[in-house]
């Protein structure tokens, strides 16, 4: 998209916003926008190499805007141009930005820095924001993100609005799973990259599925008296002798054991 085509409905949005009800000289109103379009940061893409695949980023100034799987520039800058209206021409990442993304793609740290989420409704980029939260190495299930962002019952809602995370892998819906611990789909990719991309920050998925197949969701510590989501940090301190499973948290409760502080399992 040429330049001076750049965000022409965003401005058009805010100069509606600013003079609505208002009559306003004409080229008043595009010498304006003429300069607001001259102060918008421009769109840059780079690949970035990840021990699952080229994971290209697309940026505006310090704001990540957009993260895909691709095998070319080409590729992704048509899916960025669907989502800004606008191409990313190539440029290498600023070395700051860079090496917060390297982490947060090896699984070794979440990524702290600004993010857009263009398209999105305001309760969606919400669900995206708790996603942030989510440390890595552990997961959270749709119900759980629901809860969270204040909406218990808006379960399916949270489902799309993780299908339409512009920025996976940064923003980690992988993270977030189905309350039988099943893996459930993926924005990024196939359920195979989902599980792998847990793999490598040491979830251990094999023991998500045995829970699963025995019907448990939490687990306790017979010492503690606490139970957790059983990727809880806190959990994976207590000795296997010590752990006691439950399927819901109502039966936890009633063998008077209490709720995590740190993973809030109810």
């Amino acid at each position: 998209m040429a330049p001076a085509e750049m965000h022409d409905s965003t401005l058009d949005a805010t100069l509606a916003a600013l003079y609505a009800g208002h009559v306003a000289d004409a080229a008043f109103v595009g010498a304006l926008r003429r300069r607001l379009r001259a102060q918008v940061a421009p769109l840059h893409g780079a690949a970035v190499e990840a021990p699952f695949g080229t994971v290209y980023i697309a940026w505006r100034g310090r704001t990540i805007c957009s993260a895909a799987l691709a095998e070319s520039h080409g590729t992704f800058a048509t899916l960025v141009a669907a989502r800004c209206r606008e191409s990313p021409t190539p440029a290498p990442l600023p070395p700051a930005l860079a090496g917060a993304i390297a982490e947060a793609l090896l699984g070794r740290a979440p990524f702290r820095g600004p993010v857009a989420f263009p398209g999105l409704s305001p309760f969606q980029c919400a669900v995206l924001e708790v996603v942030r939260r989510i440390p890595p190495g552990q997961v959270r299930s749709y119900e759980w993100v629901a809860r969270h962002v204040g909406h218990a019952a808006a379960v399916r809602a949270v489902g799309t609005a993780l299908a339409r995370n512009p920025v996976p892998f940064l923003v980690p819906c992988h993270r977030v799973v189905r309350a039988d611990w099943d893996l459930g789909r993926y924005s990024g990719g196939a359920t195979g990259l989902k599980a792998r991309l847990l793999a490598l920050e040491g979830v251990d998925v094999a023991d998500l599925a045995m829970l699963r197949a025995h019907g448990m969701r939490l687990c306790g510590s017979a010492t503690t008296r606490v139970f957790c989501l059983p990727t809880c940090v806190a959990q994976r301190r207590v000795q296997p002798e010590h752990v006691v499973r439950f399927g819901l948290a109502a039966e936890a409760r009633a063998a008077g054991f209490r709720p995590c502080k740190l993973c809030r399992p109810a």
